[in-house]
Parts: C-alpha cells; structure tokens; sequence
C-alpha cells in the first residue's frame, strides 16, 4: 500500500512539474529589430529570489501551457517590472505564470529589451516592438497552443504595467513588420503597481529616464503618458494597486480607471490601504487576495 501512494505522489509531481514550468522558451525574431552591434552581455542576479535580468539583448517569449484537462483557451502575456532598468523574472513572471496555468490560462512570460542607446537605435520603441511581436507571434500560432484569439490579454507589473497600458493604447500603429496585419489589440489587461504617466507629479522618474529620457520633449511625454491615449477602442482593465506606494503613485492607476471610465470603457480597480510596492502575487498585509478578484473579473467578462 505505501508502495502504491509512493507511486501516486510520483505520478503526480511529475504531472505538476509538466504543467508548471515554461515547456518552451521562443525567440521573438529572427533578427531583432532597431538593434546595435554591443558587446554588452545579458546579465542574471541568481542571488534574488525575485529573480532579476538586465542588458537584454535576445527578447524572449516563454510558454507556460496548462494541464490539457483545465485549459480555457484564455492566453496572458506576462510583462514583468523593474524601471526599465531590469526584469523580475520570477516574482512577477514565471511565479504568476505558473498560478495563472493553475487556473486553465496559458500564459507567456516576456522577456523584453530594456531601453538602452548602447543597444537600440531608437530605445523608446524597443520595449513596445517586443510588446507587439509577442502579440502577433501569440496570435499567429494561437492553434497550436489551442488559444482563443478573442482571449488574447496583457499583464505588467510596475514599469511591465507601463510596457502593458503602452500596448493597450498604442497597438494601432505597427512598430515591428507585421506582413499578415496581425491584430496587435490586447483583448484585456491586467496592470498590478503600473507605471501608467509620465506627468509631473506622479510620474516614475526611473522608468521615464530610462524609456525616453529625463528631458524628454513634451510631445514624447504625453505619447508615454498612457492615460492620456485612452480612447474608446482601448481594451478594459483591471487595475491593482496600494495606497500607500511610496515608488509609483497610486494616481498612476487611478487616472488611467478615470480615462477609461470616461471613454466607456469596463474597468475595475482595487486600491488596497497598504502593501506598497513590488508584492507580486501576494499582498501580505491583508487576507484579501487581487488574483482572485482578477479571476472573479475575467469570468464575469466572459475571459474564464
């Protein structure tokens, strides 16, 4: 009898293994657009738990497939954070891949260039390129990941909730070749702690400088300060954030709910008293859980 649920425990953290880690890792292009010849190297910080990435150079999608049994046919790219300056790969990519796989979501993880003039001939477009490609490859072969191209939403944390709400507001112009006019639309978004605007006052001054300079022209700051794209075609949200952020202001999420509401677009929003900034999946000050509400909004969406 032992033998026997020895072999049950077996047989079942192999099959939890199959269908919780990344079953294949794609690069975005053949040859990456808007590139430099560096020689600087991508670099991986082993000691975080988070998981950290800088200098990417190779952007990479990384395919998280549900059990077979649970799948939906609703697909989540992951955009993680860090100020445009690094990826947390793990805390708000793989660890949110894997409980969004959980769910019956087949989720990709996005593993984007990081704006840099050593690297990019243009480093405000770089993120959103990648952004873009990662739509069109998800959507192009969305049979053979058994999606539905309805169901196709972005996700990002932090500055990825910048690269996200980018997305949202600016997929009607192609920044990358895209022969078969690809639908570049998020269907829905999901933005958790989001860099959102680039105003004065409420603005991330790391991910600005980093995606279009400390500087930057009035006109490049309003292109980036999502809030103010929104227009009626704009996919819904839903939006997460914490009182008490003390690295991207809340105001951040509520002017881009506000611009949605005003253009009649669906969109909810959970503003918690407190957990700051970078909890990822779990805001250990309350018992309250965000990705439950999410899923609760995907399914009255008609996403789950």
């Amino acid at each position: 009898m032992q033998k026997y649920i020895a072999m049950v425990m077996i047989a079942y953290s192999s099959c939890w293994f199959k269908y919780s880690y990344s079953q294949e890792v794609i690069p975005l292009y053949e040859h990456v657009p808007n590139s430099i010849s560096s020689q600087i190297k991508e670099q991986s910080d082993s000691s975080s738990k988070r998981g950290k990435v800088s200098h990417v150079k190779v952007p990479t999608l990384s395919v998280f497939l549900p059990d077979p049994s649970i799948r939906n046919g609703t697909a989540i790219i992951i955009c993680p954070g860090g100020g445009y300056s690094y990826l947390v790969v793990n805390g708000e990519g793989s660890d949110i891949a894997k409980e969004l796989t959980s769910n019956g979501i087949t989720a990709f993880v996005l593993k984007y260039r990081l704006p840099d003039d050593r690297i990019m001939k243009d480093k405000s477009i770089g993120p959103l390129q990648d952004a873009q490609q990662a739509i069109k490859i998800v959507r192009e072969r969305a049979a053979d990941w058994k999606i539905d191209v309805s169901k196709i939403g972005i996700m990002g944390f932090s500055a990825g909730g910048h690269l996200a709400s980018t997305l949202s507001t600016h997929y009607s112009k192609a920044v990358i070749d895209n022969p078969l006019h690809t639908n570049l639309r998020p269907d829905f978004s999901i933005l958790v702690y989001p860099v959102i605007s680039f105003q004065e006052g409420i603005l991330h001054k790391g991910s600005k400088k980093a995606l279009i300079g400390a500087d930057a022209d009035t006109a490049l700051v309003n292109n980036f300060s999502n809030e103010l794209q929104v227009t009626s075609n704009t996919p819904p949200a839903f939006l997460v954030a914490c009182n008490d952020d003390k690295v991207v202001p809340v105001q951040n999420t509520i002017r881009y709910f506000l611009a949605l509401h005003d253009h009649g677009v669906n969109a909810e929003m959970h503003i918690y008293e407190h957990g700051g900034h970078g909890f990822g999946l779990h805001n250990k000050t309350t018992q309250d859980q965000w990705i439950e509400r999410c899923y609760h909004w995907m399914k009255g969406n008609g996403l789950l």
